[in-house]
This record gives structure tokens, sequence and C-alpha cells, in this order.
């Protein structure tokens, strides 16, 4: 399907598309955090990567990623317009992620990355948190 913008318009709106405050995923978090009542948690802190939540007691960077920016596995697409600009888009979004990461544990973090997709299971991502916790 062509898209219904001009190369201009398209350009515009992807611009206007931020890094942080996304409602659908940073909100989410912090309500299953809240709900399962983990805390300790800070965000808009200074950390490599920019990490979403940061847990600095224990260390904990935890990113939510977003499907379609981070290429996750099950719900990414690329696409049909402009696939060059794409493909080095979203491959440099991942490698960063695999940068960012490394550095991270390099420096004594333990990282979380939770998938957008993830966030439909409040439970499981909660889980996920806990058992890092434990570690």
């Amino acid at each position: 399907m062509p898209d219904v913008f001009t190369q201009e318009k398209r350009s515009e709106v992807m611009s206007r598309i931020r890094g942080r405050g996304n409602k659908d995923t940073e909100l989410a978090m912090i309500q299953i955090l809240q709900k399962h009542h983990i805390s300790g948690w800070r965000r808009n802190q200074a950390v490599l990567g920019k990490p979403d939540f940061i847990f600095p007691k224990q260390k904990i960077a935890l990113f939510v990623d977003g499907c379609f920016w981070h290429g996750c596995p099950k719900h990414s697409n690329m696409p049909r317009n402009n696939q060059e600009f794409w493909a080095r888009k979203l491959q440099a979004n991942k490698d960063r992620d695999k940068f960012v990461n490394k550095e991270l544990r390099e420096a004594g973090w333990r990282v979380v990355r939770v998938w957008e997709h993830e966030m439909k299971y409040p439970e499981k991502v909660a889980a996920k948190l806990i058992r890092r916790f434990n570690q």
C-alpha cells in the first residue's frame, strides 16, 4: 500500500515522534511497577543509553523498547517506502541497543529490556523484573 503522505509530510510527521513520554509504554510500565509495589525507580536520569527507568540501588537499567523502532523479531516490519533508509535506521537502533547493553553491563549495571508487545501481559513483565531483582 502506498504512503498516503508526500515524502515531505511523512518526514515532518516522523520528526515529531519523541523517544520519551510514550503513554502506551512508559505509563503502562509505571502502572505495573505501582501495582506490584516495585519501588525505588527513577526516570529521566543521566545514564548511558537513556533508560526509561533506573533502579539506582540495584543498578538496574530498564528499557521499554517499541517493537517497530527496536526491531522486534515478532512484530517489526519494514516500511515499503524508502526501504534503504529504514533498513539503515532500524539496524543502527539495534546496534546502539547492543552497544548500550554492553557498556552498561561493563559499568556494573544489570539491563532489562521489555518489548512493547510484552506490556499486554503485566504479570509476566512484573515477574521478569522481580527475577532480575533477585539475581
